[in-house]
């Protein structure tokens, strides 16, 4: 995408990988930012290998690891909750950057009909061994073909974001849900820790929404934004890695009480650390 036109809005660095600095950069029409340069598809995978990518293993090694499963656990009752709420009598899902599969393979016991997609393969054969299902890539699927699609943190790790739309608009059946999960970096948490804000995550999030962004992205494939909702648990989780960020360990009492303020703010603006967006064709 060109920045020519877009304000410079912050520097960080991938902390987790390469140490490389990035470049944010706004785009007030959309309120979006913008990482910048956005590394080749080529040389892309070299920054996810990093045994800490944590959404890419089962591992329970470290009591932070041990505390991100138990949360998660507790999100995948939620994730189905909510995906029976929107489709009563169930049907097919979709999901897209299924890591290691848990929340398909909740889905599939509770009678769901589930198709994965994800990269890794690292991540991809864990699922397999679970009974989850893939197809290579969504071009295979046929046009509505889905009651429910869901991306849970994976549309900012999209490099054609306009692409995925469209093959979004075309999936979904026209009575269908599609949910969209994001970090949100106009939250309290993200503004306290700025480049330190470990849901920057350069250079493996190329964009950076706002709930303005969602919205006018969607509305251009003619898919109305119907509803936003909180995600509570990522203000302590991207707190916690944002201390370790800065200070170079992980001070689990001030996240905590970060992330519980940030929580708290949310409840007047409504600027929670990460969003739900849940999205249907107009």
């Amino acid at each position: 995408m060109d920045i020519s036109n877009k304000k410079h809005f912050l520097t960080v660095k991938d902390y987790s990988v390469s140490q490389e600095t990035f470049d944010l950069y706004h785009d007030e029409i959309l309120d979006m930012l913008i990482t910048h340069p956005q590394p080749s598809l080529e040389n892309l995978g070299k920054y996810y290998e990093s045994e800490d990518y944590i959404s890419h293993t089962d591992n329970k090694r470290s009591l932070f690891e041990k505390l991100y499963h138990f949360i998660k656990s507790i999100a995948l009752k939620n994730k189905l909750h909510l995906i029976n709420s929107l489709q009563p009598n169930k049907g097919q899902l979709l999901d897209i950057g299924a890591g290691t599969g848990d929340f398909l393979l909740v889905a599939k016991t509770d009678g769901w009909q589930i198709t994965g997609v994800e990269p890794s393969e690292k991540a991809k054969a864990i699922a397999i061994n679970k009974g989850v299902s893939f197809v290579e890539k969504t071009s295979e699927l046929e046009n509505d073909s889905f009651d429910v699609i869901s991306m849970w943190h994976v549309l900012e790790h999209v490099p054609d974001l306009d692409k995925q739309i469209k093959e979004l608009k075309r999936l979904l059946k026209p009575t269908g849900t599609l949910i969209i999960a994001v970090p949100n970096f106009k939250s309290f948490d993200a503004k306290y820790y700025g480049r330190f804000w470990a849901a920057y995550d350069v250079p493996i999030h190329f964009w950076h929404f706002s709930k303005t962004a969602i919205k006018l992205l969607f509305e251009k494939e003619e898919m109305k934004l119907k509803k936003v909702l909180p995600m509570k648990f990522d203000s302590f989780y991207v707190s916690l890695l944002s201390e370790k960020y800065k200070s170079g360990k992980m001070n689990f009492i001030k996240a905590f009480f970060l992330g519980l303020e940030s929580n708290w703010k949310a409840r007047r603006t409504f600027e929670y650390s990460s969003h739900i967006y849940i999205i249907k064709n107009s």
